[in-house]
Parts: C-alpha cells; sequence; structure tokens
C-alpha cells in the first residue's frame, strides 16, 4: 500500500504551519481556548502525543503477535491528562513548535518503512475493545492531523 499522497499532506501541512505558527501572538496561543477548552499551545501538544503514540502503535504492530493491545491513550479524557502532566500551556512556544515539526517528520519516516506484510495486523483499544488495522491507523492519520489545524485556525479566526 503506498501512503506516499498521506505522509505528502503531512509534510506539506508542517512546511505551511510552521511559520504561521510562529507569527501568532501570545494572547492568541495562550488565551483563545476550542470547544474542549484546549489553547492552541495544547491543541499543539496533543498533536504531538498523537505522533508519538502513532510511532508507537505501528512499531508495536509489526514485531508483536496480532491482535495487540495497547493503551488508548485518548480515551476516558486520558488525552486531557496528558496535555496537564507535561503542561504544555507553560512550553516554550518555540521549542513545542519544533517538538510538533519533528515528531510528525519522524512518523512520516516510520510509515515510510512499514513493513507491508504487517498492515493489516491489529491492535486492540483496551478502552473500546475496537480492533483497529495499522493500514487503517496510518491512513486515518492525516484526517486527525487535519482535524486539529482546523481547530487551531478556528482560534486564530476568533
Amino acid at each position: 500500500m503506498d501512503f506516499s499522497n498521506m505522509t505528502n499532506e503531512i509534510l506539506k501541512g508542517l512546511s505551511t504551519w510552521e511559520s504561521k505558527l510562529t507569527k501568532l501572538s501570545e494572547d492568541t496561543i495562550m488565551n483563545k481556548h476550542n470547544d474542549q477548552n484546549r489553547t492552541i499551545k495544547e491543541i499543539l501538544g496533543h498533536m504531538v502525543d498523537s505522533a508519538s503514540n502513532n510511532t508507537h502503535r505501528i512499531i508495536h504492530l509489526q514485531y508483536q503477535n496480532s491482535p495487540f493491545s495497547f493503551p488508548d491513550y485518548a480515551a476516558n479524557g486520558n488525552n486531557d491528562r496528558w496535555i496537564a502532566i507535561q503542561n504544555y500551556q507553560g512550553e516554550h512556544w518555540k521549542n513545542l513548535i519544533q517538538h510538533w515539526k519533528y515528531s510528525h517528520i519522524h512518523l512520516v519516516h516510520v510509515i515510510k518503512n512499514v513493513n507491508p506484510e504487517k498492515l493489516d495486523n491489529e491492535w486492540i483499544s483496551d478502552s473500546t475493545s475496537d480492533k483497529i488495522r495499522l493500514k487503517d491507523m496510518i491512513t486515518d492519520f492525516l484526517r486527525h492531523f487535519n482535524l486539529h489545524l482546523a481547530e487551531i485556525q478556528e482560534l486564530i479566526d476568533k
């Protein structure tokens, strides 16, 4: 399966958004909140967590027995705990932007190196017991990436 269109879109989004994010005022990144009560800094931090967790899932799904049970960090409000524990609101903005950028560049690298024979391997969400194939998880990542960039754009436009 060829993921190059998806990975190219992620890289294009990183390039476009890096300069856009760098130019935002402190008031915009710190004080505007979305429907989940997240600031732009917290949304960006959540995107770092998502890239990290998906990187781990992709790796585990290539060497563990399938189906593989793996924690669903986003379930039951855990993603908000991750945001709070890491204090993304207090993170230096330019460092956070770079962390966001490079965690996604690394995820793209990992996706480009997935063993095609493992794409039907499944992980089981420990919160829902849903089985999700590796290829579906990878394919859905761009939707998730764009969803959060759209949330950031909405906050910028407020």
